[in-house]
């Protein structure tokens, strides 16, 4: 009897033993469900969730650090097994005093299909904002549209600060792509060979590409239509709140000189500043040595927030490579259909953040002290009026001027103007900077259900058709009104889009205002003291992108005219 109870424990024991050996682990167990696709370089893992396969933080390109700052990207370094991809990463980067980010897993995408069996989907690749400086992949996510249109979403990581971006010439070997300094800019052309050789795994064609961006990821879009290096690479444009920005590489260079000489010095290796700018402005080969041994950290905490002032921090430069030397003044466009997309009052959110006006916005008596709400809308009306003409006429103009030929279609959006629609919060800053966000990402509600009204839902569902038409290259000319947008080189209309609670609304018209008229009603406006008007000129509104006409009318020297004569 002992024996049997013995021999049956025995047995049980090796039932356990074998079953524990063959039991897949829940990790495996887990990680299974994901779906497997194979890229040149290695195969990926990701997930499925919200109706799409989504994999993160997938490598297109290999190590950024050491020796290989300041270098043009190589391809990714193989990998042997399955490579999990499920979460976003970001490049190193410096916000508001705090160092976050990889240096060296800074070249990353992040990639959104829908969940089914659909072959040859259109691309859109997204480049997040952040005045390259800072931001990430996963500043919206693509799930909503790819899912809902049957389109491939990618976002990119790219480089960003002085590691993006850097023009001083000891850092420069003789490589025509290496010497340009637009590390950032070259990052986003080695994602676009990579989505093009490896998107057709996941079910893309990547022979229909639109390359989008928003903010600082709309000014490279830009940069890229002047660059020969992006010629081929992809076949539409989507520009959000982007415009036109270039610098000349030897201004770039002395204001690099200026922001970096402090460290110099506090490393005992120059007395002064005088002398550690001259020097940082030397092709001494110590230079060089200095720039490598310096940290990620420290090297991105040196620029502070530029606030949309390329004197803060100079980038997209004129190097005669990359970039053509003339800038947007070439004939040499790669012409490819073409959004340009703006709010109403895209300059609302940068003033918020001004020192003048913020502590106003954080302690919430913006909305109860008439001054200040005075004072902030005289920046809002008129600074965004500038911007929002800076974002399409201005760039469409400078466009057709230089003979470009495929078709631009400009994209003025109003929602959030109406605080009886979107409530005080969205309403005191109206269409700002980014508005477009929370309708192509619907997982985002910035604003305290502002963004899922009837009206809203609407507004998304006929903005996503529209750039969902666009990336399939379907006419705006359908019979449905809501398909009717006529080319800004033909009809010099944008179309408007808006919502109020319970409807969206859509119609082509011309903007009310020239850059000249909005001068004149600048002077003519007596809502402020003169004091104060000349104050928020001078110090609230001043040297940024879009400020150059208003800037030259108040005497101020701006980095427009300065890079004209041989400075900014």
């Amino acid at each position: 009897m002992g024996f049997k109870i013995a021999r049956n424990f025995v047995r049980l024991g090796l039932v356990i033993i074998m079953a524990l050996l063959f039991m897949p682990s829940k990790v495996n167990a887990a990680a299974s469900e994901g779906p497997i696709v194979h890229t040149n370089y290695g195969t990926i893992q990701g997930l499925t969730k919200n109706n799409t396969e989504q994999w993160k933080g997938v490598p297109y390109g290999g190590p950024v650090s050491g020796a290989k700052r300041w270098k043009k990207p190589t391809a990714p370094t193989p990998w042997s097994g399955i490579k999990q991809t499920t979460v976003s990463k970001k490049a190193i980067q410096n916000n508001g005093g705090t160092v976050n980010g990889q240096e060296d897993d800074a070249l990353t995408l992040d990639i959104w299909r829908p969940a089914n069996e659909r072959k040859n989907l259109p691309v859109m690749v997204y480049i997040h904002g952040g005045n390259n400086q800072t931001g990430s992949s996963d500043e919206i996510s693509g799930a909503s549209f790819a899912a809902k249109h049957n389109v491939i979403f990618v976002s990119i990581n790219h480089r960003l600060g002085a590691l993006g971006y850097n023009p001083l010439p000891a850092l420069k070997d003789g490589d025509s792509e290496n010497d340009s300094g637009n590390y950032g800019l070259l990052d986003i052309h080695q994602a676009l060979t990579w989505v093009q050789q490896n998107i057709g795994n996941f079910g893309g064609n990547g022979h229909n590409i639109t390359l989008s961006g928003f903010s600082s990821g709309g000014r490279n879009v830009m940069a890229t239509l002047i660059s020969p290096l992006f010629r081929g690479q992809f076949q539409r444009a989507i520009v959000f709140s982007g415009g036109m920005t270039t610098s000349k590489v030897a201004p770039s260079q002395k204001r690099f000189a200026e922001i970096f000489a402090p460290l110099v010095v506090a490393d005992g290796v120059k007395k002064d500043t005088d002398s550690a700018k001259k020097w940082l402005l030397t092709s001494d080969p110590a230079v060089k040595k200095y720039f490598y041994q310096l940290s990620a950290d420290r090297i991105e905490k040196a620029i502070g927030d530029a606030a949309i002032r390329m004197d803060g921090f100079p980038h997209l430069y004129r190097d005669g490579y990359v970039l053509p030397k003339n800038g947007y003044d070439t004939h040499r466009y790669n012409n490819v259909p073409v959004i340009l997309f703006t709010g109403t009052h895209e300059f609302a959110s940068f003033a918020s953040w001004d020192p003048y006006f913020s502590s106003s916005f954080n302690d919430g008596s913006i909305y109860t002290d008439q001054t200040k709400q005075e004072q902030f809308n005289f920046v809002k009306k008129y600074g965004s009026q500038l911007y929002s003409s800076f974002n399409v006429e201005d760039s469409a103009n400078k466009m057709l001027a230089h003979g470009y030929r495929a078709p631009i279609y400009g994209l003025r959006m109003s929602f959030g103007d109406d605080s009886s629609v979107v409530g005080k919060e969205m309403g005191m800053l109206g269409a700002y900077h980014g508005v477009f966000t929370g309708l192509l990402d619907r997982f985002q509600d910035p604003y305290n259900g502002a963004y899922k009204t009837v009206g809203a839902t609407q507004l998304a569902d006929v903005f996503q058709d529209y750039l969902a038409n666009f990336i399939n290259g379907v006419p705006f000319n359908a019979p449905n009104q809501q398909r009717l947008w006529r080319a800004y080189n033909i009809s010099g209309q944008t179309l408007r889009l808006t919502a109020d609670k319970t409807k969206a609304y859509s119609w082509m018209a011309r903007k009310n205002y020239t850059t000249q008229s909005v001068l004149r009603d600048i002077r003519s406006d007596r809502s402020l003291a003169p004091a104060t008007k000349d104050y928020l000129l001078k110090h609230v509104m001043n040297n940024r992108w879009f400020s150059y006409p208003l800037d030259r009318a108040y005497h101020n020297e701006t980095w427009f005219e300065k890079q004209n004569n041989g400075g900014w």
